[in-house]
């Protein structure tokens, strides 16, 4: 087990079979950088071409097809001093009849990041609101390994991970991948300081990021979909169009992994499923839809895993 500093010159704003910029064993740590969704880096300088580049892909040794590929999200944390935001909501999140009377410009406005005062404040231009200022909240909006087949876009996502922008997707939270092809091949990128529910305006607080992670390869075990958890909850990913059919994803997941893990019949299910089960909204933007299924792991602690 390793700590690897990798300093990124290449990015790719595809999901896909390339050459691997790292090799790193399981259990490696590995602490690195992500531009933002616009290609530009810690200095603002703009360094990547296309939307959300990523950072890898990271080969994963002893990674097979069949495998799990365990990520935890060690650190994260936005590394410069502004970050930007579209504020046109997307069509898709307002009733029809309201479109005739939305924005026609996309207008960015700016935000100042301080990581010591873990604060973002609004400074450009002023939007009549008083000065807001937020407290910081990391995630990784775009992630995942290669799909088994053709590369997929870092706009989208599927059962591979991608563009995803689930702000519950921050530091100590592990996420699974089914392994699709030798190494895995791990990308990451597109971090936002701030985001709510949806991405609803296409953009969360968009910034270059340093990240660390950790990664572990779970042998003898396969998953259909992604799945993750962090000290409070399980989760369940479903990424699809329509919205329906991505909260169906996660729940049958959900199902299934209570089943075979925690060992709990039809009815013990049953019952969690309907007084316990919460759902976010991931991304609602995009191509496709994001929904997480998540449950309480005290409501788990009589049942091994």
């Amino acid at each position: 087990m390793a700590i690897i500093k990798y300093d990124p010159q290449i990015y790719h704003d595809v999901l896909g079979k390339f050459e691997p910029v790292l090799r790193i064993s399981d259990g490696d740590t590995v602490i690195t950088s992500t531009v933002d969704n616009a290609g530009h880096n810690a200095l603002d300088k703009k360094v990547a071409e296309g939307i959300n580049p990523q950072t890898g892909p990271f080969y994963i040794e002893g990674a097979e097809p069949g495998d799990i590929l365990a990520v935890h999200f060690d650190k994260m944390a936005p590394n410069r001093k502004i970050g930007r935001a579209s504020v046109r909501v997307a069509s898709n999140a307002v009733c029809q009849s309201y479109l005739s009377e939305m924005p026609k410009d996309r207008i960015i406005y700016e935000w100042e990041l301080d990581v010591d005062k873990w604060t973002a404040t609004l400074i450009n231009p002023d939007p009549d609101l008083g000065g807001i200022v937020l407290p910081l909240s990391p995630l990784l909006g775009c992630f995942g390994v290669s799909p088994k087949d053709e590369g997929i876009p870092a706009t989208t996502a599927s059962t591979h991970g991608g563009n995803m922008d689930y702000n519950g997707f921050g530091a100590g939270v592990t996420v699974y991948f089914p392994v699709f092809v030798k190494g895995a091949l791990f990308f990451l990128g597109d971090g936002h300081a701030v985001q709510g529910d949806g991405e609803i305006t296409g953009m969360g607080i968009e910034s270059s990021f340093d990240v660390q992670f950790t990664v572990k390869v779970i042998k003898g075990k396969s998953i259909d979909n992604l799945r993750a958890e962090n000290d409070e909850y399980i989760m369940t990913v479903g990424n699809a169009r329509p919205l329906d059919l991505a909260l169906q994803i996660a729940t049958t997941d959900m199902i299934r992994w209570l089943k075979s893990d925690y060992k709990l019949k039809d009815n013990a299910i049953g019952v969690l499923l309907g007084q316990c089960i919460q759902y976010d909204v991931g991304n609602f933007f995009d191509p496709a839809y994001t929904m997480i299924c998540k449950l309480r792991k005290k409501w788990l602690i009589n049942f091994s895993r």
